[in-house]
């Protein structure tokens, strides 16, 4: 079992998507380079950014075919302004219509909605039921991330973007707790007791943290696959 990641962002999920495959999936290795796969190991690529990492596409699928050991590419994006559903379409769509073949592997798109600090929220345990400072407390009275779903939050007035104010929002919410979170250097969210708070949260309100959900099941799905 091998499997061949390029994730979006070329800080944050290059640290936080080997930290939680140690949690969730230890029996699998990570390798330097895409031909160095042999058994129950992955590998890991940063897309630069979008729309950078739809260029990397065709050349992921042409390591993966050139390998022929890999049977999974697990492209992981941030949905951003986007629906999850447009999001998976237009990866889709450009594989298509660049007549990308993928051989003997199969395609697995996860979608960050909004993005990997939207996933971060969920952890209801940094969650400060009394905030003191701004600008948390108004962030909070604006949309309580402990009770509702993280990804269903919109976009509060000062910021351009879903994804700004997720971002503003986790560091706030993190300052109350004096804890530091930066996207080079995201700390506590790599450990596994951070990612158990995650899938506590999914487990006990199942309907929240939708594509986060999508990326434990398919962790899942390999562990059950994997040899014994």
């Amino acid at each position: 079992m091998n499997l061949y990641f390029l994730v979006e962002g070329r800080r944050t999920e290059k640290k936080v998507y080997p930290a939680w495959l140690r949690h969730l999936l230890p029996e699998l290795q990570q390798v330097d380079a895409y031909d160095q796969v042999n058994e129950k190991n992955y590998y890991l690529i940063s897309g630069e950014g979008y729309p950078s990492l739809l260029n990397h596409i065709s050349n992921s699928i042409e390591e993966i075919n050139l390998s022929g050991k890999y049977n999974y590419f697990v492209v992981c994006l941030d949905a951003e302004e986007n629906t999850v559903t447009d999001t998976k379409n237009e990866i889709c769509d450009f594989i298509i219509t660049g007549n990308f073949e993928l051989r003997n592997t199969k395609l697995v798109i996860i979608v960050q909605n909004r993005c990997l600090e939207t996933w971060f929220l969920g952890n209801r345990k940094i969650y400060s039921r009394n905030p003191q400072n701004q600008p948390l407390l108004n962030y909070s009275r604006y949309y309580d991330v402990s009770v509702d779903d993280p990804e269903l939050m919109g976009k509060y007035n000062e910021f351009n973007t879903h994804a700004q104010f997720h971002g503003a929002y986790l560091k706030a919410l993190f300052d109350e707790k004096n804890i530091t979170y930066h996207k080079k250097k995201p700390g506590e969210v790599l450990e596994a007791y951070y990612l158990n708070e995650l899938k506590k949260r999914i487990k006990t309100q199942p309907h929240q943290l939708a594509t986060f959900g999508n990326f434990i099941e398919f962790c899942d799905t390999i562990r059950a696959k994997l040899p014994k």
